[in-house]
C-alpha cells in the first residue's frame, strides 16, 4: 500500500520540525530536527493524550502508513514530540487539536516517565481528557478512530499491532501492564 503525496509531504515537513532535545534526566539540551534526533538515538520530549468519552471509553486511532514510527499501528493516545519552545501542556493541547480536532477541553496531567527503545527514546508526559463531540481526524496522520472499552484495548493489543509507547503511557496512567 502506498502513501499519498499529502502524507509524504507531511512526513518530510515533520522530519524537519525542531523538537525538544533532553538528557536522561529530562534536562533541556536544545532543539534538533526530529529526524536527526531519531537517527542519532538521542532523547526527545513527547506527550500522550488519552481521550475518553463520557461513557469512559478510550479513543483509539490507526496511524497512517507515512508515520516514521509504528506506521499502520493502532494508537491509544493522541500526541507527539514537544516542539522547540513548548512545554508539555502546550504540546498536549496542540497535538490533541491537530490529530483529533479536539480543543478547549481540560487536560488532566498524569505521569511522566522515560521510554527507551531503539529509535524511540522519549521523556513522556501523560494527559487525559473527556470529549463527547465530533472528531476531526488529521488525514496525514490518522486513518480512522473509534471509542472502545479499555478491556478491548488490552485484548486487541495482544494480537494486533499497537504502539508500545502509548500502551506504556496508558499503563502508567491507569495501572495496567501493557
Amino acid at each position: 500500500m502506498s502513501i499519498s503525496a499529502a502524507e509524504a509531504a507531511h512526513r518530510a515537513a515533520s522530519d524537519r520540525e525542531q523538537v525538544a532535545w533532553v538528557d536522561e534526566d529530562d534536562n533541556l539540551l536544545g532543539a534538533l530536527p526530529r529526524a536527526e534526533l531519531r537517527e542519532r538515538g538521542l532523547i526527545g520530549r513527547c506527550t500522550f493524550i488519552l481521550l475518553f468519552n463520557g461513557a469512559g471509553q478510550l479513543c483509539i486511532h490507526k496511524r497512517t502508513l507515512s508515520k516514521a514510527l509504528y506506521p499502520g499501528y493502532w494508537d491509544v493516545a493522541a500526541g507527539g514530540m514537544v516542539a522547540a519552545g513548548e512545554d508539555y501542556p502546550e504540546s498536549a493541547a496542540r497535538e490533541l487539536a491537530e490529530e483529533l480536532g479536539v480543543s478547549g477541553v481540560e487536560l488532566r496531567a498524569h505521569d511522566r516517565f522515560f521510554f527507551d527503545q531503539p529509535g524511540n527514546r522519549l521523556w513522556c508526559a501523560v494527559f487525559s481528557a473527556v470529549w463527547d463531540g465530533p472528531l476531526r481526524l488529521q488525514p496525514e496522520e490518522v486513518s480512522e478512530a473509534r471509542f472502545v472499552n479499555l478491556e478491548v484495548v488490552w485484548e486487541e493489543s495482544s494480537i494486533m499491532a499497537y504502539c508500545p509507547d502509548s500502551l506504556a503511557a496508558l499503563s502508567r496512567a491507569f495501572g495496567r501492564q501493557a
